[in-house]
């Protein structure tokens, strides 16, 4: 019995204690990104609607952990459909124990992993609300989180981040999410203001730039476990996408600070919050496979980028209330094919040299083909399920609604009295 005992013992994994518990900290710092976003976009909208925003951030934490909990996780990560999609295997997390393994650490717990992701798919369609803010009924909402979930985010999460994922098999890199969660997003943020149309109440906004200088502060200590913790272990890529993180934000925020003080004759403070955040979604993606210099030059590129994107927008009158295709669209976007240019295998062995470094596969192709087509599916994939959801549950709120505000008519509740 002894002689047993001793052998199941031997055949229990090695948990990495310093590698577990960083991955505990990294997930604990994704999910401080949400109440952050809310914060964020909270400030920014007027204040007859700030609970509103606030709320569809929050209950995100709840219903997508849900999700996850019922199908989230296996449709993502077990199993496998033509390499578009996982199978129901581990529906309801079955099968799944306190002995698993994580398959790409198995140093760390799979609990630790299915925890870690989970985060992920709770703020990426949070992201998606500063577009239509101020005009969306909270049971279409509902409807849309779910749907976008299951349709768009959990297959763009099979294809990229699992082994035999469509898109990762055939060689793209996306290293914690500039695809799989700022691009889709922001071209999903884009497909809801073409359906849902304008705000015909004008609203003042930016009730509150405290708020957002809080919500960025989250966001960007938060994002430390977003890019970093992708790495799955504590080494030098770990520290190397940790560095890059906080660079590429910090060239970025200046960036935009100086191009707004040169065109707009003032150094705004919400636009360096701003730049800010538009650096830190466009290095998401290249984070792991760029050295310091490529994120100095991804700071610098997303500052410019999207400060046009947004007076592109501006100028477009496009209603993206909160400037979501302009900082997490097209920083997603420009941050993949920046990658396509700057990654180096010197940094990270499991990925590509981009075109400045040699790139003989064919890499550079590869990351823009696979951009363009996530685009598209998730614009025109967006765009038609909020057909859909409108014919089961009217989408844009009363007039009379949207004029008084959507913190007392659709929740009861205000934020300042």
């Amino acid at each position: 019995m002894l002689a047993q005992c001793m052998g199941l013992l031997a055949e229990m994994p090695k948990w990495d204690t310093g590698n577990t518990g960083f991955m505990l900290l990294a997930t604990s710092l994704v999910m401080l990104m949400t109440p952050g976003l809310a914060f964020f976009y909270g400030g920014l909208v007027g204040r007859k609607n700030v609970l509103a925003i606030m709320m569809q951030s929050f209950v995100s934490m709840g219903w997508t952990s849900v999700v996850w909990w019922v199908c989230g996780y296996s449709l993502c990560f077990s199993g496998d459909v033509h390499g578009i999609i996982g199978n129901l295997d581990n529906a309801f997390l079955r099968g799944l124990d306190l002995w698993s393994p994580t398959p790409s650490n198995p140093s760390i717990p799979l609990l630790v992993f299915i925890a870690y992701q989970m985060m992920f798919a709770i703020i990426t369609p949070a992201l998606i609300t500063g577009a239509f803010a101020n005009r969306v009924r909270f049971a279409p909402y509902m409807i849309f989180l779910t749907l976008w979930l299951l349709f768009v985010y959990f297959p763009f999460v099979h294809m990229i981040w699992t082994p035999n994922g469509l898109l990762s098999h055939w060689g793209v890199r996306d290293f914690a999410g500039g695809i799989v969660v700022h691009n889709i997003a922001g071209f999903a943020a884009l497909a809801s203001v073409f359906f849902v149309g304008r705000r015909r109440t004008a609203d003042p906004g930016l009730h509150s730039v405290p708020l957002v200088a809080l919500g960025t502060g989250l966001l960007w200590f938060g994002w430390y476990g977003f890019n970093a913790g992708s790495e799955f272990a504590v080494d030098q890529v770990t520290a190397q996408s940790f560095l890059n993180t906080d660079t590429a934000a910090s060239f970025a925020a200046i960036t935009w600070l100086f191009l707004a003080w040169f065109l707009e004759k003032k150094p705004k403070f919400v636009g360096l919050l701003t730049g800010s955040v538009a650096g830190l979604a466009t290095i998401t993606p290249a984070a792991g496979y760029v050295d310091i210099t490529g994120a100095v030059m991804i700071g610098i590129a997303a500052g410019g980028v999207c400060y046009f994107a947004v007076a592109l927008k501006n100028k477009l009158h496009w209603d993206d209330a909160l400037d979501v295709w302009g900082v997490h669209g097209v920083g997603g976007l420009l941050g993949i094919v920046c990658l396509g240019l700057l990654g180096q295998k010197y940094i990270n062995a499991s990925g590509f040299n981009g075109l400045f470094y040699g790139d003989t596969t064919g890499f550079f192709v590869k990351q823009l083909v696979a951009i363009l087509f996530s685009s598209v599916y998730a614009f025109v994939f967006t765009y038609l399920m909020l057909v859909v959801i409108n014919w089961v549950s009217r989408v844009h709120v009363a007039p009379g609604d949207e004029e008084a505000g959507l913190d007392s008519t659709l929740h009861g509740e205000v934020a300042y009295v």
